[in-house]
């Protein structure tokens, strides 16, 4: 249901919302039952993501995306010009309000899409909760508004100290943008004595930044937040990559090409011994919002996580619920399982969520899943596999 290895995590969760943090586990436990006992058919998502756009403003060297491998750089120009549309996204709302899914607004940065204020307002109106993840660029522009829509929670990504943020996202003075942006946000809430948006800060562990954790947190202390997560980096051998998407399409006939975006010839340079040094280092400290790191691996998982492709967590239970939790829909209104799986379920601007989130093909694909718990990609590819 939650990982033991997660507990903490979701205890600090609870803390600061623990109305929602209710819901989630009554959803939760209703997911996990589905799992065992209905043959592949779900109750409903706890969450839903809406990658309301492809396109974004920076160019991130570690994002499957659009840094240095990243697939969407290959889109035609009219695929990049998709966005959900409001008239769908109201649909949507209408009838996914029964069963209260938290909703995700993603991409891309979510932020360019040009009616993101009225979609959380709609959102909110309808009494669900918003997060939004984001690169920060665009803090100051829509922060008031942000606040004033009902935003439940800003997901921020920051990957180092001012200048080594700028080097990996490419962008000389982004952090000086998104720290006025922040702070922008903080002195409206302060203002108006409002607790909404909680900040939280996800940093992805790079080669050019894992030695510099301990700097990182000093520099954001500034910022209030609620809690700061470590992602540990997502990489795949290449030779895994295409080895399991021509299998996968001999299976299914499509090809989720968006692992492509994840997949090196070498190992990255990160030496696990200082990398957990700096864990342990950050971890002694006392500071004002919560730590973690995530996926929570021991200290010899996490060595044989960057001295390996290969993996297999010994604290975790290998096996995927993904699909019983989560759905994505993108741009083109396609409803998949996983960000990055191309294999859609169906469309939204075909069939309604409730017709696609149970259908046959959805059923089958759980099934199988169940049976073989996960591809050879996911432990190394995907953080949802260490999430339930």
């Amino acid at each position: 249901m939650i990982p033991l290895k997660n507990i903490r995590r979701a205890i600090s969760k609870a803390c600061s919302e623990p109305q929602y943090a209710l819901r989630n586990l009554y959803k939760r436990i209703r997911g996990i039952t589905s799992y065992y006992w209905y043959e592949g058919k779900s109750y409903w998502p706890e969450t839903i993501s809406l990658f309301l756009t492809y396109k974004c403003n920076l160019r991130c060297k570690m994002c499957g995306q659009w840094g240095d491998n990243g697939l969407f750089k290959t889109f035609s120009k009219s695929k990049l010009e998709k966005m959900l549309s409001i008239e769908v996204i109201s649909d949507l709302i209408n009838e996914i309000k029964k069963f209260t899914p938290t909703v995700t607004l993603f991409g891309g940065e979510p932020t360019l899409h040009p009616q993101i204020v009225e979609i959380i307002r709609r959102l909110k109106q309808s009494g669900l909760r918003v997060n939004i993840i984001t690169n920060g660029s665009t803090l100051k522009k829509y922060g008031s508004e942000f606040i004033s829509a009902g935003l439940d929670e800003i997901i921020l990504s920051l990957d180092g100290p001012r200048e080594i943020h700028n080097k990996i996202r490419g962008i000389p003075g982004l952090y000086g943008k998104v720290e006025e942006g922040i702070n922008y946000i903080n002195r409206i809430k302060d203002k108006n004595n409002a607790e909404k948006p909680l900040l939280n800060i996800n940093h992805t562990i790079f080669e050019e930044n894992y030695e510099f954790l301990e700097e990182f947190l000093e520099g954001i202390t500034q910022f209030n937040p609620e809690s700061i997560t470590f992602h540990h980096l997502l990489f795949l051998k290449k030779t895994t990559v295409n080895q399991f998407l021509d299998d996968f399409h001999d299976k299914y006939n499509t090809i989720p090409a968006d692992w492509r975006g994840f997949a090196r010839e070498k190992l990255p340079d990160i030496k696990p011994g200082r990398l957990i040094s700096e864990i342990k280092k950050i971890k002694s400290k006392n500071y004002d919002f919560n730590i973690g790191v995530y996926p929570n691996f021991t200290d010899k998982e996490i060595r044989r996580w960057y001295n390996n492709f290969d993996f297999e967590s010994d604290s975790y239970s290998n096996r995927c619920l993904s699909l019983w939790m989560t759905a994505y829909i993108f741009p083109d209104g396609k409803v998949k399982p996983y960000q990055s799986m191309n294999y859609p379920m169906g469309n939204i601007y075909e069939n309604d969520f409730a017709t696609i989130w149970n259908n046959k093909k959805y059923k089958d694909y759980r099934k199988y899943i169940k049976q073989n718990k996960s591809f050879p990609i996911c432990s190394k590819g995907c953080t949802e596999f260490f999430r339930y």
